[in-house]
């Protein structure tokens, strides 16, 4: 007997239409006391709503109820439908034998087109669980049937499912032709939640094959849609967290997952989902360096994908386990083979993390000193560096450039570890947003790190520094994208601006804003989440990086290039010529005395200047004085070593790794009297070096609100630069600031500063109508050839990915500024403002930043406030 015509009947189909609509119509029924054929459906449509989209206990009893009501009704098909949904709803809840039992049983009830249908689910819940062939097998089945009944909305289901399934064994044409039959049927019909699904599909599939952010554009318009239809769906976190995961978010990933399982477990929500959301936060404690958190999540993600039968998924569980025990210095023969026989397995299942396996399998036995078995699992893994997308070729890559290292094969770690970088250099560059590019390049720091090694056994200084350089400060290189401006873009960074001055007029008057406070972090949200959509339109570097063009374009001077070689400090002094290498002391080392000596140049910035001009300082100014130059000079033996004897005169550039950016140089005692700058990478250095000046325009002078000294320096300047554009007391907006420094061959810009750790995105400057962040500074045309930013940290920036920077001045650099003087730490506005108007003066000279930096500490009184503050800007860049 099939389903009855009517108002019930439509019920079924519009679950996945118009979801609320169908609820209330269902609950409307039941109000009327139907007869059982009618209350099953009602039933049935009410379990649906409640397992996809509420409470998984109440689904289960809803759906119970309409399975018996459809058993009282005498309909063979209207019980097998209502016992397949209850099947499903059971495995949602981990009782996988239980609801296969109950699909089992339905599948032989009812007519061919009840049966397609079922075998539609059954297939879905296999695929779940990780059975793929079998889910294949279901599939092949019900779709000939359904398409021959004419069924639009089950065999668009049924295309789309087995899309999915061939998209777990990486299979992307047979998807595509899946998926495209789907979404040419779901244009045939009104079921609003499905195509809404298809769209979602179609983000899965950017994010296999590395595209992400296509893949979060359309994760975003998915979560927009189905919060418009009233229908969450929790289930998207997990494909949300891998593609941040995928782009270097780990730790935003981790919180992502760890806040979706909890909601979850408040709403007796699918146990399935959560296991899943589990698995994905293990391994995203794992790739944020977190072993001990990767291994207490990927334990309970095996628990549960174990008690729900889940072998497809208890295997990747226990993939990420073996990841967090190896990364935690757990390693053991014992483990070596059973990473051996897990890798075996997922090759068994089609999976693509076989690759990972064998890897994993390779650095374990190579911990333990086995040489032949170590080669055997990398030279399996290193089979997958000719397929796939991107990043799993460069972990084909890593495992020939591990293997061959381990052979002592140094020409054939160089070309592993080269064209590993070059697939993350394809895959990077598809990226628009900065802050993606910066933390992606993660993924390629232990190919560099190789790579490094092998140019160190070397001993050849010059191979060293090339290696140093070819995956340092990448995202500098090619600035970001700029995706078009539209009305709600607009919209939110007019109200983020708006919002953060309310927010700091309620904090200065000590008023708690959480609401303002809310609203200004669901700003920033949306405007990240706008900016890391956005596509990559740039090209990698043709050409490895030359040290004869480096030695020839310092002529006398110098660079100093900072190398971490697994936490020992390799200095290599470039100049004359020449490149030389010289062994310092530890990262870790240098690390403590960094803080100490920022800590004490921030005491010292306020200590009030002594009476009378020829005063010296006393008491604990000057005993803090003496501590910072002791710990100056721990400092520069850590990070020079012995290279500091054989810099000869002239200028000199450090060029240090991203984690020692922070370092203020000028305070070293060999680099105190020196032309001195400072640069992300010894490429970046050239690249400004080549920026043309500016033929036209002129000097802009901006002060923002809110500065101790009203700004002191700007009115001085304003007199020594007639022509100049000056913006201030309420015409230093946001807006007018970017229009008028867009292109200027210098600015210089008074104004409170605040970095971000948090967010280096969101660090700013303070103007009249708000904050101008690092978000606005990428939307200039051109950044101004030279900059001078005299507020606090506004020189600072945050160390991400491999070796990148975040920050103001990171932003600045690829947009064409070839000069920045900006400060490390906070500073005193009062002892700022003769600085800034000696350094001023020496431009005026023409004198380039580092030299006109230089002459303006000399300038400046003895005392250690005055000092500090000189000590605490820095250059950057080379003009």
């Amino acid at each position: 007997m099939r389903e009855r015509a009517g108002s019930a009947a439509d019920l079924l189909p519009m679950v996945f239409a118009r979801p609320a609509e169908a609820l209330a119509r269902a609950r409307a029924l039941l109000s009327s006391a139907p007869p059982p054929h009618d209350a099953s459906v009602a039933h049935q449509v009410i379990g649906i709503w409640e397992r996809d989209f509420g409470d998984l206990t109440v689904a289960i009893g809803h759906l119970r109820r309409a399975r018996s009501l459809a058993r009282r009704s005498g309909s063979p098909d209207r019980e097998a439908d209502a016992l397949a949904a209850l099947g499903v709803a059971v495995v949602h809840a981990g009782r996988t034998a239980e609801g296969l039992a109950c699909l089992d049983a339905a599948a032989v009830r009812g007519d061919s087109l009840t049966a397609a249908r079922v075998l539609f689910r059954r297939g879905r819940v296999l695929w779940i669980l990780g059975r793929h062939r079998e889910a294949l097998d279901d599939l092949r089945r019900a779709v000939p049937v359904l398409r021959a009944a004419g069924d639009t909305i089950w065999t668009a289901r049924a295309l789309t499912l087995r899309g999915l399934v061939h998209l777990s064994f990486g299979a992307i044409e047979q998807v595509d032709l899946d998926f495209s039959a789907a979404e040419r049927l779901w244009e045939l019909t009104e079921q609003d939640h499905d195509r809404v699904l298809a769209v979602w599909n179609r983000g899965s599939v950017a994010y296999r094959a590395g595209d992400l952010p296509a893949a979060l554009r359309h994760y975003d318009e998915v979560a927009i849609r189905l919060g418009a239809l009233g229908t969450p769906a929790l289930a998207l976190y997990i494909d949300r967290c891998a593609v941040l995961l995928a782009a270097g978010l780990a730790e935003e990933a981790l919180q992502e997952a760890d806040r979706a399982a909890a909601l979850i477990d408040q709403t007796r929500g699918q146990a399935t989902v959560k296991a899943e959301l589990v698995l994905v936060a293990a391994q995203s404690a794992m790739a944020a360096g977190d072993p001990g958190t990767a291994v207490a999540r990927a334990l309970t993600a095996l628990r549960l994908f174990t008690s729900q039968r889940r072998g497809w998924w208890e295997a990747h569980a226990r993939l990420v386990l073996f990841q967090a025990r190896v990364a935690g210095g757990r390693v053991s023969g014992r483990m070596v083979g059973d990473i051996a026989v897990l890798a075996a397995r997922l090759a068994r299942l089609g999976s693509p993390e076989t690759v990972q396996a064998s890897l994993l399998a390779g650095r374990a036995a190579l911990a333990l000193g086995w040489a032949s078995d170590a080669d055997r699992h990398l030279a399996a893994a290193a089979s997958g560096r000719h397929r796939g997308p991107a990043p799993a070729r460069a972990d084909g890559w890593l495992a020939e450039a591990l293997r061959a290292a381990a052979a002592g094969r140094a020409r054939t770690v160089f070309h592993a570890c080269r064209s590993g970088l070059d697939a993350l250099d394809e895959h990077r560059l598809t990226l628009g947003a900065s802050e993606l590019r910066a933390r992606a390049t993660a993924q390629g720091a232990e190919l560099a790190a190789v790579a490094q090694r092998a140019a160190l056994r070397s001993g050849d200084p010059r191979r060293l520094l090339v290696w140093s350089e070819r995956w340092r400060a990448t995202a500098l290189a090619v600035p970001p994208s700029r995706p078009p401006v539209d009305q709600d873009v607009l919209r939110d960074t007019t109200a983020y601006r708006e919002i953060t001055g309310r927010v700091e007029a309620a904090r200065s008057e000590g008023r708690p804003a959480p609401a303002l406070e809310r609203e200004q972090r669901r700003l920033e949200r949306a405007i990240r989440a706008r900016t890391l959509r956005s596509r990559g339109e740039g090209t990698a570097e043709g050409r490895p990086f030359d040290p004869r063009a480096l030695l020839e374009e310092l002529g006398d001077g110098w660079l100093v290039e900072i190398v971490d070689v697994d936490g020992d400090v390799h200095v290599l002094l470039c100049g004359r010529g020449r490149v030389r290498r010289f062994q310092a002391g530890r990262v870790a080392d240098a690390a403590g005395e960094i803080e100490h000596l920022r800590a004490g140049l921030r005491r010292l910035a306020y200590e009030p200047a002594p009476a009378g001009p020829a005063a010296r300082p006393s008491g604990p100014a000057a005993a803090r004085l003496l501590a910072l130059e002791a710990g100056a000079r721990r400092l520069q033996e850590t990070l020079l070593g012995p290279a500091v004897r054989h810099l000869g005169p002239g200028a000199v550039v450090m060029v240090p790794p991203g984690r020692l950016h922070g370092v203020p140089w000028a305070a070293l005692p060999a680099l105190r009297d020196r032309v001195l700058g400072v640069s992300p990478s010894a490429r970046a250095w050239l690249r400004a070096k080549r920026v043309p000046a500016p033929a036209g325009g002129g000097v802009v002078l901006v002060r923002g609100p809110g500065l101790a000294t009203g700004g002191g320096e700007v009115p001085s300047l304003a007199g020594a630069y007639p022509a100049a554009t000056v913006l201030r007391d309420g015409t230093a907006t946001v807006s007018a600031v970017l229009a008028a420094v867009d292109g200027a061959p210098l600015a210089h810009i008074a104004a409170h500063g605040d970095f971000r750790a948090d967010s280096p995105m969101f660090s700013s400057l303070r103007m009249d109508d708000g904050r101008l962040t690092v978000h606005d500074v990428e939307g200039l045309g051109r950044a101004p050839y030279r900059i001078v930013l005299p507020s606090c940290d506004s020189g600072r920036l945050a160390p991400v990915g491999a070796d990148e920077l975040l920050g103001l001045a990171a932003a600045l650099l690829p947009l064409g500024t070839a000069g920045i003087v900006a400060s490390l730490v906070p500073v005193s506005d009062e002892a700022v403002v003769p600085l800034m108007l000696s350094l001023h003066d020496g431009l005026r000279a023409g004198l380039g930043m580092a030299e006109a930096l230089r002459d303006a500490r000399r300038a400046l009184p003895g005392d250690p406030g005055h000092q500090a503050t000189g000590w605490s800007f820095t250059a950057i860049g080379a003009a």
